[in-house]
């Protein structure tokens, strides 16, 4: 007898094309896809079940199915895709509990899984290299994303310890980066012109999108509980990254970057937020050997690799650099010049 996974999340992207693919695994009998809104593309093989996982309405799904397995994708980075930060963090703390709540009722799930980020680990100046699953942030996320992420595994552990019956696996996933991948990164990376933080190179790492899908579908089948950091191996230096994309960038002050994040916001270019300015200041490192060791995975692309994908597919009229980079100087009252990285390679 196979599972019978439940997955939310599933009218954005990476949620339909996971729960379709976890649909055509022989160990899983039925795969039912929960959101708000149906999603917009073909699902194959998965039941589409409308429902709103910030409403109780969600424990009758997990019941009239049969469910025994949840993996949680709904969490979301984009204010302006859920609508506003109080509908985000609606969607993410409450829907987070109104779901927990409807698991812990229901005697047969077995397993959740839980796509959470290392974002969780914040980025500040007093970072160590590499975060471990034990270690906490050096400073307490206080808003945004951050935040919601903190609040939702502190909400996870709470159930784990209520049901200890149930096998929980939470991802601390690094940043997902793919051709087909919307999101904070990817936009900063589409931007014609990359603003960088003057006199700061951060470490980064990235997972790609399909070693994503196989992670969740590992989890699935491994069925082994923990918390697991999951990045490609290896880092980057956003010096070498923006080199590899050949694009200019721009290197201002701290508070310059944080009045072009607010102009990009503003015209719906990227989606910044204080901590993804943190996170472009500070960087982040994450420890992955729990990742290979205990849960038993390796992911198919280095972070390079996963950048190197990502990168191929991002194209740049001609003029739109020159233009871009005119428009953040008269902006913000700065002189500085764009850097010449369109010949380089990190």
């Amino acid at each position: 007898m196979g599972k019978v996974v439940l997955v939310t999340g599933v009218s954005r992207d990476l949620g339909r094309r996971f729960a379709r693919c976890l649909a055509a695994e022989p160990g899983v009998d039925r795969v039912v896809g929960v959101d708000a809104v149906p999603p917009r593309d073909d699902i194959g093989d998965v039941t589409f079940v409308r429902a709103d996982i910030r409403n109780p309405v969600i424990a009758k799904v997990i019941a009239k199915e049969d469910v025994d397995t949840v993996v949680h994708m709904s969490v979301i980075a984009t204010p302006g895709s859920a609508g506003g930060r109080g509908t985000m963090k609606e969607l993410n703390v409450i829907g987070t509990m109104q779901l927990l709540a409807a698991c812990q009722k229901a005697p047969g799930i077995s397993q959740l899984i839980v796509k959470s980020t290392s974002t969780v680990y914040g980025a500040s100046s007093r970072d160590p290299a590499m975060f471990t699953e034990a270690m906490e942030p050096r400073r307490v996320p206080s808003s945004g994303y951050a935040k919601d992420v903190a609040e939702i595994e502190g909400y996870v552990r709470g159930f784990s310890r209520r049901r200890p019956d149930v096998r929980v696996t939470t991802l601390r996933l690094a940043n997902v980066l793919g051709p087909h991948v919307t999101s904070p990164m990817t936009s900063y990376f589409r931007l014609p012109v990359i603003p960088r933080v003057l006199g700061f190179d951060p470490r980064l790492q990235f997972l790609h999108e399909a070693d994503l899908m196989r992670v969740l579908t590992h989890a699935v089948e491994a069925d082994l509980p923990g918390t697991f950091n999951v990045a490609g191996d290896g880092v980057m230096l956003l010096s070498q990254a923006v080199r590899r994309l050949r694009k200019p960038s721009m290197s201002l002050p701290g508070p310059a970057v944080g009045g072009v994040a607010a102009l990009l916001k503003s015209a719906r270019m990227a989606d910044f937020s204080p901590e993804q300015l943190g996170f472009l200041t500070f960087g982040r490192g994450i420890d992955t050997g729990r990742m290979r060791d205990e849960l038993g995975f390796e992911p198919a692309y280095t972070t390079a690799e996963a950048f190197a994908d990502f990168a191929r597919a991002i194209g740049q009229g001609p003029g739109v650099a020159e233009r871009v980079v005119d428009g953040l100087a008269a902006a913000t009252g700065s002189a500085a010049e764009p850097t010449a990285t369109g010949a380089g390679r990190g």
